[in-house]
């Protein structure tokens, strides 16, 4: 496909059209995981659904910060592209990639040795540390493979096309599900086959956008004298992607602390909050989408030099977030038991009626999200990183607190409200910098 300048035409349809494969490929992301844990749950039993969900948000960390890089490098290569400027385009392409070697090599090392003490801070049941540890472990060594999908997907997204990660994301996630389906499901071969086949796809992904960036994308094709690091765009992209990775990281670090809360509640508690935080992900992710596209479009106007018309596509993309909150307020409300009943087998009621209380909450609480995504989003595209990172840091601590004031009286609906008051002071902040920010935009 090819490349896409933000900086003329209509900026809702831009948006829309940038925003959809975003969606579509962040869902079959999310698939990987949820097909483990459907696949898990039912074949192999709950106690191996919760490993895989006590274990999963210690790799969320990896992964976010992993993104978090990408962004902000994307950005930078947004605001080139923009500008007009592809030498720094594939400079910029290039410091990322080299990076990114050692960083991603480090983090599969590291995991490979924490995983277990990891889990036993997080007070993981005896009975599920063995194989939770197990499954991390063998998770962490795809890690390179992590960095170097997220990354080429952030370059081909920085210059707008956002169809292409996608249709590598979609034959990963189908490849994964197949082998899941086969090792597990028929040969009943346990949680180890799980972390295998997710491995797998994850390769799979980040080879296919190697592949075909050489082919189809010159912008982006790297000479092997070109695989350099540039001082100066390493330094603005650490500014950026440091600050991005923290924030980025934020999230998982609280839903740790969070876990850690719900591991104290037995089994049906773990295995339930996990399958609900599972939908939580894909109701979420096309609010991400739409904010991902707001930072896209602010940075090549920006770049361009086009101000009024970015702060027209910040009002446009908030439209389009409050107009997808109508939509999943109505599909959780009306699916929740449906949705939870794929994760259990037929007579774990509790999990389920657990599930479905959390989930009749957080249906009306996914508006706020959806509007804090759309402000990070623009401040991301006007290169401001420690204001999205100030705001997920507020949201983040009050979230833990108030988990940990309210769970115990209430149940995993603490959660809920707890995600609420987060997410409502977290608007608080954002909102006032919006104006103090426009008021300082050029005209």
């Amino acid at each position: 496909m090819a490349a896409v300048q933000m900086t003329e035409g209509n900026i809702t349809k831009h948006l829309i059209a940038y925003s959809i494969p975003l969606i579509l490929g962040n869902l079959f992301q999310l698939t990987y995981n949820a097909v483990d844990s459907i696949i898990v749950g039912r074949f192999i039993g709950k106690e191996a659904l919760a490993a895989v969900g006590t274990a999963n948000p210690v790799m969320n960390i990896t992964v976010l910060g992993i993104s978090g890089i990408c962004i902000g490098s994307s950005v930078l290569m947004s605001e080139f592209f923009g500008a007009g400027e592809p030498e720094n385009v594939k400079k910029e392409m290039a410091t990322t990639a080299v990076f990114g070697l050692y960083f991603s090599l480090a983090l599969a090392f590291l995991g490979l040795f924490l995983s277990r003490p990891l889990l036993i801070l997080l007070s993981v049941p005896e009975e599920i540390l063995d194989i939770a540890s197990l499954y991390l472990r063998i998770v962490f060594l795809g890690t390179p493979f992590t960095y170097f999908y997220n990354a080429i997907s952030a370059a081909l997204k920085s210059i707008g096309d956002s169809k292409t990660p996608l249709k590598f994301l979609a034959f990963a996630s189908v490849l994964n599900g197949i082998l899941d389906i086969i090792l597990i499901g028929v040969f009943r071969l346990g949680i180890v086959c799980s972390a295998i086949t997710t491995v797998i796809a994850e390769g799979a992904s980040a080879i296919l956008c190697i592949c075909y960036i050489y082919r189809k994308i010159p912008l982006l094709r790297l000479e092997i004298k070109e695989f350099c690091i540039d001082s100066g765009l390493l330094r603005r992209t650490l500014q950026y992607g440091t600050v991005t990775a923290l924030q980025q990281a934020c999230q998982p670090v609280g839903k740790l602390l969070i876990q850690g809360c719900v591991n104290t509640m037995g089994i049906n508690a773990i295995a339930s909050y996990n399958a609900a935080t599972r939908i939580d992900d894909y109701a979420c992710l096309p609010e991400q989408s739409i904010s991902h596209g707001i930072t896209t479009f602010t940075a090549q106007n920006r770049g361009a030099g086009k101000y009024k018309r970015i702060t027209q596509g910040f009002a446009a993309g908030l439209t389009l977030e409050f107009t997808y909150w109508i939509l999943i307020c109505a599909v959780t409300w009306l699916l929740k038991r449906p949705f939870m009943q794929l994760f259990v087998s037929s007579g774990e009621t509790e999990v389920v009626a657990l599930g479905c209380s959390y989930l009749s909450l957080m249906a009306v609480f996914y508006i706020f999200p959806g509007f804090t995504n759309g402000f990070q989003g623009f401040f991301r595209g006007m290169g401001n990183m420690a204001l999205p990172l100030l705001g997920t840091l507020i949201q983040t601590s009050l979230r833990v607190i108030f988990v940990y004031l309210l769970v115990p009286g209430i149940g995993i609906d603490g959660v809920a409200f707890a995600c609420a008051i987060g997410w409502s002071v977290m608007l608080l902040v954002e909102v006032p910098c919006y104006f103090y920010y426009k008021k300082h935009i050029p005209s």
